[in-house]
């Protein structure tokens, strides 16, 4: 599975940003997937999680209900309400093999990565 994140920029407080993450590979619906973010100095932190099928989602709560995770065949999304400077990271997609389940939230478990896509927010 190749992954490729996109959609970040600079945006002002109060604002919305649609990231992206194209996947490819035969097996991507089967996949878990995660958004996750870095903030310079921090450590990667979960922000959001969606099964396979896309029925099931898990936030941080640091971004429940301003945060949405979604799904289609070969992309999977994070719209992002309500952005506040705390959001500033680089943000990364990552896909989780079937046998992990799904609702990880610690970086180690996931087995791909797309290359990260900044975000910014001023205040």
């Amino acid at each position: 599975v190749q992954l490729q994140a996109s959609g970040g920029g600079l945006v002002q407080a109060g604002g919305s940003l649609r990231l992206s993450c194209a996947a490819s590979g035969r097996t991507f619906s089967s996949y878990a997937m995660g958004w996750f973010r870095q903030a310079p100095g921090k450590e990667r932190e979960f922000v959001a999680g969606i099964n396979w099928s896309g029925r099931m989602t898990d936030y941080a709560d640091s971004v429940k209900s301003r945060f949405t995770i979604s799904r289609d065949k070969n992309t999977v999304y994070l719209q992002m309400n309500s952005l506040e400077p705390e959001d500033t990271a680089v943000y990364y997609c990552a896909a989780l093999k079937p046998q992990a389940g799904w609702g990880q939230r610690l970086p180690n478990l996931y087995d791909y990565w797309g290359q990260g896509t900044q975000v910014t927010v001023s205040s």
